[in-house]
């Protein structure tokens, strides 16, 4: 009996484990099929006439080249020029020892300017990101196409800028320049793309008699309904156009219309009705513009807003100078009443020729960089448009004339190009 009862014991103690082993076999099962089932059923159901369309991925030729027809901007509502100024600890993609094409009046560092903190700042919208330009995607959007910036040297400033970031990819060939280098086209060979400058200070028929400091020896001539030929008989060569007005329409001028004097700006002749330059610079603007929107050929069209400077205690040729070495903050500095009169000047034109060169098929857009502009008072070659200004002189007595409108390359203008290579995106 006793070993029968043994018996029993250890019958009764192993049903007892395989029942514990099956409960948990039955128990994973179960976990199991509620776990794939909810697999199975979560996706959200697409029915044929509601799929989602996802962006194909960018096309990558035999070159390796991407095929940028496939990006589009991420950022598309965004004010790219509503922003502040953030440090950027990776500072600019050239050097002025990486890049040939610096002229020596915004070669700042080669000059002698003894910090380079303006250099270490980047644009950040506030409402997106602004990736800096890729000079191979920049190139590879530009393949067998134009651009040309009309206007005045802060069209070459910022030309400059361009050539110095795209050389990191492939040096510019000098293919043309005039005497004077002031009208210069570069080509990009291996993209068959150009790029000009060309120099129209007032976009219309002037007639000038300054040297290359600024000192003029009779009143610049100016006919306001007549448009520069030096821009216009180009014109329809290009494919890409970023233009705009400037500092020149604040010189001494006498204003000609249907080739008579309608007036003058600061001519201080008895004879002559003093008419101020915020009319001139209106007719100017309203001349190009009609051009642009009549104009047969349909160009891509930046209109760029003024470039305020940062003079300080006098203006150029009178002891003016700008030696901050920080941006403002918003808040800090406002424009002044002669910026803002040409900037409202500015967008009244824009505003007005927008709606009809959309129905004409004409890509428009305003590449308002007064305000990132207005913020960087640090920017400037001020003494340093000059090789080593201080070499050999008193540095607390010396009179040096500051430059405190053209920016210092590398600098705040490469920014400009970061923002138009977006705005070229999203087109």
């Amino acid at each position: 009996m006793k070993q029968f009862n043994g018996n029993v014991k250890k019958y009764t103690f192993s049903s007892f484990f395989v029942k514990i082993a099956l409960f948990f076999l039955f128990l994973g099962l179960a976990y199991r099929l509620f776990s794939s089932s909810l697999v199975q059923f979560s996706p959200v159901v697409v029915s044929d006439d509601d799929k989602i369309n996802l962006p194909p991925p960018p096309e990558i030729s035999d070159d390796g080249f991407v095929n940028l027809h496939n990006y589009t901007s991420q950022n598309e509502e965004c004010n790219l020029f509503i922003g502040d100024w953030v440090p950027d600890p990776n500072g600019p993609v050239y050097t002025n020892t990486t890049c040939y094409t610096i002229e020596a009046p915004q070669n700042c560092m080669k000059n002698g300017r003894p910090d380079s903190d303006y250099a270490y700042w980047r644009w950040k919208p506030r409402e997106c990101t602004l990736p800096k330009i890729d000079p191979k995607k920049f190139l590879n959007l530009m393949r067998d196409k134009s651009l040309a910036f009309i206007g005045d040297s802060i069209m070459r400033n910022h030309i400059q800028s361009l050539l110095c970031i795209l050389s990191q990819v492939e040096q510019a060939v000098d293919v043309y320049h005039d005497k004077q280098y002031k009208n210069r086209r570069w080509s990009f060979p291996s993209y068959h793309f150009t790029v000009s400058v060309v120099w129209a200070p007032f976009l219309t028929k002037a007639s000038t008699f300054e040297d290359d400091n600024g000192v003029s020896t009779d009143l610049i001539q100016l006919h306001l309904d007549e448009l520069d030929t030096a821009w216009t008989k180009q014109y329809k060569n290009f494919d890409y156009v970023i233009i705009a007005g400037g500092k020149w329409f604040l010189k001494s001028a006498i204003y000609y219309e249907n080739n008579k004097i309608v007036g003058c700006h600061n001519c201080h002749k008895k004879n002559i009705t003093q008419i101020g330059f915020k009319y001139a610079y209106q007719k100017a603007l309203n001349s190009t513009l009609k051009f642009i929107t009549d104009s047969k050929h349909k160009p891509y069209i930046f209109f760029r807003t003024t470039t305020p400077d940062h003079f300080e205690n006098g203006e150029w040729n009178t002891g003016g100078y700008c030696n901050r070495t920080r941006p403002f903050k918003d808040g800090e500095v406002e424009l002044i009443d002669i910026d803002e009169m040409m900037r409202k000047v500015e967008l009244e034109e824009f505003e007005n020729t927008k709606k009809i060169g959309s129905e004409k098929g004409l890509s428009l857009k305003l590449f308002d960089t007064t305000f990132l502009s207005l913020l960087r008072p640090d920017g400037h070659p001020g003494v340093y448009r000059q090789f080593h200004p201080y070499e050999g002189k008193d540095k607390h007595n010396a009179k040096i004339q500051n430059d405190c409108l053209h920016w210092c390359l590398p600098g705040p203008i490469d920014s400009w190009n970061d923002i138009m290579m977006e705005m070229l995106f999203r087109a």
